[in-house]
């Protein structure tokens, strides 16, 4: 089904995704002279306002995706967020004769967990050791160790091991997940973690960002609960060698990097804007509108490298992201106060009244975020811990 108004006189964009995770793109879309058509499986997707014109289609089925793409003679795709519809994004563009910042084949390796490890041991970066298995028979990493799907994100059929005897069950769990059947397990790093948003232009990387991931605890692994810059680590240039390593040469990278006791090792390499309003997080800390670099990448508009130099903002930024206690939620009070809370850049909402919240597993099990500034990193959080206190969940 689709839906909106008629056609404008700016250039056409097909965005993947209007949920929580494509928010900030699809605000950015609408500063510009553009009609934006947005795609997304959930007809009340948070998005979807934002848009020009809507279709109720998964940003994952590449055949309506295609088909949309083409009757809507749109000039480019963008994927922002997630991960399985950048390949989609880059295969249709191509088929269109469309500009794209990646071409498939890179999409492809940065959405397959295990080709993207491959081309990382290749290139030599450092990164976890793994093992990618399609046999239950299959002798696996030794505990601890995380097993998850080869094709999946956001913890999605993810699961932490710390006892052999719990490794079948893990093993069941990702092959279910999996979209092409096997799982990937990899040697669990402990240590902490951050996140990397980086922008290549014409070869040349430009890190941005450099973000601490502090998460929750277990069960809800790897599930960040704030982003906040500047990092306490020093990634040097591991994030810049991933890069090349999966042929990304445009356009915006995702990072995830743990510290062991050796070092930096590459969790995780996404050709995409990160889905934790990352690129909102880069312009409130340096004044880099990644978000509108992005968008330019997908149109094949010429991007001034000028543009990607960081001129700090802030002494500190974050992104703390809101939990809802269990049940169905009736109401949010305290969202205006807390949007008016001192160095509150924006406060974010993800779910409608009506929506059930389970208990925190994944990201999507998230309610919101507030992006907030400070005189430090900490001081950051701080604020953004203030304007939290404002709100209320009401559930029943």
């Amino acid at each position: 089904m689709v839906e909106g108004g008629a056609p404008g006189a700016g250039r056409r964009l097909l965005v993947l995704g209007a949920g929580p995770a494509q928010l900030g793109l699809l605000r950015a879309a609408r500063t510009r002279d553009l009609f934006v058509i947005a795609a997304d499986r959930d007809a009340s997707a948070v998005g979807f306002p934002l848009a020009d014109r809507r279709a109720v289609i998964s940003a994952e089925d590449e055949q309506a995706i295609a088909r949309l793409a083409e009757a809507e003679h749109v000039d480019g795709l963008i994927a922002p967020g997630t991960d399985w519809p950048v390949a989609i994004a880059a295969r249709v563009a191509e088929r269109l004769g469309l500009p794209h910042p990646i071409s498939p084949d890179t999409a492809t390796a940065a959405t397959s967990k295990p080709r993207q490890r491959e081309l990382l041991q290749e290139a030599g970066v450092p990164q976890p050791r793994w093992m990618f298995g399609r046999s239950p028979e299959e002798e696996a990493i030794p505990p601890p160790c995380v097993v998850k799907p080869p094709d999946r994100q956001g913890q999605r059929g993810l699961s932490v091991v710390h006892d052999r005897q719990e490794l079948a069950d893990a093993v069941e769990r990702a092959n279910a997940e999996s979209r092409t059947g096997g799982w990937l397990v990899e040697q669990l790093i402990d240590g902490p973690e951050i996140t990397v948003n980086g922008f290549s232009l014409d070869g040349r990387f430009h890190t941005l960002t450099v973000t601490d991931r502090l998460v929750a605890e277990p069960p809800a692994f790897g599930v960040a609960l704030a982003h906040a810059w500047p990092s306490e680590q020093e990634p040097g240039a591991i994030a810049a060698d991933a890069a090349r390593a999966l042929g990304i040469e445009n356009g915006p990278t995702y990072t995830q990097i743990r510290f062991a006791a050796d070092g930096p090792k590459v969790i995780e390499v996404a050709a995409r804007l990160g889905g934790g309003h990352d690129a909102e997080l880069c312009q409130a800390a340096i004044g880099v509108d990644l978000n509108g670099a992005a968008i330019a990448a997908a149109l094949g508009e010429p991007i001034d490298e000028d543009a990607l130099i960081a001129r700090p903002r802030a002494g500190g930024a974050c992104t703390r992201f809101l939990v809802a206690p269990r049940g169905v939620l009736e109401a949010v009070d305290g969202f205006m106060e807390a949007q008016a809370a001192p160095c509150v850049l924006d406060v974010r909402l993800y779910r409608p009244p009506g929506h059930r919240f389970g208990p925190l597993r994944t990201g999507p099990d998230r309610a919101g975020a507030i992006i907030a500034t400070g005189a430090t990193r900490d001081g950051a959080l701080a604020n953004a811990d203030a304007a939290a206190e404002r709100i209320t969940f009401r559930v029943t």
